[in-house]
């Protein structure tokens, strides 16, 4: 028995695991369905080329068809390895803007808004470049700016500020609008995953246990008290039992899914599958929302793109031996190495586009392989209306659950992503790129709003941000209160990026991360415990080791 069991190691659990531990009275418990992150493609950023595509270390879930997309499915992976999608994601450490936070906390959560926020992003992160008002030093969170960026990212920064864009060299700053490089979550051009950076520290404490390759079935109930969880590890059925609380963070799936085997979650569609109702909840899987994307691909000759060519296998070997030798080199690339944050007209009162610029030729979530040599723009919509859901398959919790996006499923989005199409494009085609622009593939010779329109529906996918489907608010289709208690019952909480209300203005990994950090504290405060600080403060003065700590086996 521990005190508390956490489900799902991915960028939020493995911080609430690092985070509860720190304290020696308590015991902590964390289940990951996957195995541990011993894999070099984890640790070599450009490794993630390997992982995204691929179902090695990757949930690789997909979509129902999409009937605003011609019937396609939506390519949603998702990160089956400790570190979660922290471990084969594209490391650009984003916050959103701060109206996103504040949006939270107008909805009427309390102590959700950016300057409450703020001090959590901080207390995360050691950016390389110093702290500030807006960034943290001394973090477990390692941010650095790209070891040996591509000059083919610099000309695309060039391009915007020839599109009358503002250069800005930190989207987490003052403001987020502008064009330029992105940070990363890389180490001395490693990947920094959030196992890397929170977990790995923290596995020689004596009161954490962490069992990978375990697969949780379903949160135990003791009347409508969480005590526990049923996983499946090395084909056995098991139970581990928590004192004070049960934890997922199994992420914008996973979690919403795992409510509903337990029993919580819209009572008609439970009872469908023939599953005992604990607590009629609606909101569970609903509010699913991502950010639509399309991908303009431009064919170059120039070897400081990523492609398949016999000049770039000999360039490869070299940088392979450079990246052995110094960690530098292209193989530190995280691929999206630039971008910019966009207001679509003078209406937008914050930036409602953003663009990954990628050293790189991706086609179909490169699953499907280019020959030669190119760069893409991938431009997404940050605050889209569409809401879609999450809905069990079967009772058996290794199937994958029903995913239905509904990718431009409200007209205003795709209205939008016309705007997108346009802006990005001149871009795409500005001076500064000439010199390395080669053939325009797909979206050459579309011009009027009908041909985007066509072609939008039969190229937009998701860039793999999903949120929402365990939403946090007071209202009755809220999943969890601004303490991300689940409703209904007790010793249960949703620590992810499934409890967010609405899409924040850019990429979700650190807002998860965040999201974890500041549940660490409510769930200190809501046992009287130690803050984070406070045992950062006791660690100067009495070393870990020298502090006595009980062990619990799991059972």
């Amino acid at each position: 028995m521990f005190d508390y069991v956490i489900v799902g190691g991915g960028s939020a659990g493995c911080v609430l695991a690092a985070r509860l531990s720190e304290d020696p009275s308590v015991t902590v418990c964390l289940l990951e369905s996957g195995p541990a992150d011993t894999s070099p493609l984890i640790h070599t950023p450009v490794g993630a080329l390997a992982l995204v595509p691929r179902k090695h270390l990757n949930w690789a879930y997909e979509t129902v068809p999409q009937p605003a997309l011609n019937g396609r499915r939506g390519y949603q992976p998702r990160g089956k390895v400790l570190g979660g999608s922290s471990s084969i994601n594209a490391m650009i450490y984003l916050r959103g803007h701060r109206w996103d936070y504040d949006h939270w906390a107008a909805l009427g959560n309390s102590g959700w808004s950016y300057d409450e926020v703020l001090p959590y992003f901080r207390r995360a992160e050691n950016n390389e470049r110093g702290a500030d008002l807006y960034h943290g030093s001394g973090g477990p969170l390692n941010v650095a700016d790209l070891r040996s960026p591509s000059p083919v990212g610099e000309m695309f920064i060039d391009a915007a500020r020839e599109c009358g864009i503002p250069y800005n060299p930190d989207f987490n700053g003052a403001e987020q609008e502008g064009a330029g490089p992105y940070q990363v979550t890389q180490k001395n051009g490693e990947r920094c995953s959030a196992a890397r950076a929170f977990l790995k520290p923290a596995l020689a404490r004596p009161n954490l246990r962490v069992l990978t390759e375990a697969h949780t079935i379903r949160v135990v109930f003791d009347g409508v008290c969480a005590c526990g969880v049923e996983y499946l590890h090395a084909g056995r059925r098991q139970t581990v039992h928590a004192r004070r609380e049960v934890i997922l963070s199994a992420g914008a799936f996973g979690s919403p899914q795992l409510l509903m085997l337990s029993g919580i979650g819209p009572a008609e569609h439970l009872r469908e599958l023939g599953i005992p109702v604990l607590h009629h909840l609606p909101g569970v899987g609903r509010n699913l929302q991502d950010h639509p994307d399309f991908i303009f691909i431009n064919r170059s000759s120039s070897l400081d793109t990523f492609g398949i060519s016999p000049r770039f296998t000999a360039r490869l070997w070299r940088e392979w031996r450079k990246y052995q030798t110094q960690r530098r080199g292209m193989l530190t690339s995280n691929f999206a190495e630039a971008g910019a944050f966009i207001k679509s007209g003078p209406h937008q009162p914050i930036p409602d586009l953003q663009i990954h610029f990628v050293v790189g030729m991706v086609e179909d979530h490169a699953r499907k392989l280019l020959l030669g040599h190119g760069y893409s723009g991938h431009v997404c919509l940050l605050r889209p209306k569409s809401r879609g859901q999450v809905r069990l398959v079967s009772t058996n919790s290794l199937d994958a659950p029903l995913i239905d996006l509904n990718l431009l499923g409200d007209n205003d989005d795709l209205q939008a992503m016309v705007r997108a199409f346009r802006i990005t494009r001149e871009i795409m085609r500005a001076p500064a790129l000439a010199a390395v622009r080669g053939k325009e593939l797909h979206s050459a010779g579309v011009e009027s709003d009908d041909e985007i329109r066509a072609l939008l529906r039969q190229r937009v996918d998701c860039i793999y941000h999903p949120v929402g489907t365990c939403r946090m608010g007071s209202d009755a289709d809220a999943v969890v209160d601004d303490q991300l208690r689940v409703h209904g019952v007790s010793g249960l909480r949703v620590v992810d990026a499934s409890i967010m209300p609405t899409l924040i203005g850019g990429n979700t990994n650190a807002p998860t991360i965040m999201i974890g950090e500041k549940a660490a504290d409510m769930i200190r405060a809501a046992c009287n415990l130690p803050h984070t600080q406070d045992f950062a403060d006791a660690a100067i003065r009495e070393p870990y080791a020298a502090r006595p700590s009980p062990v619990a086996a799991a059972g």
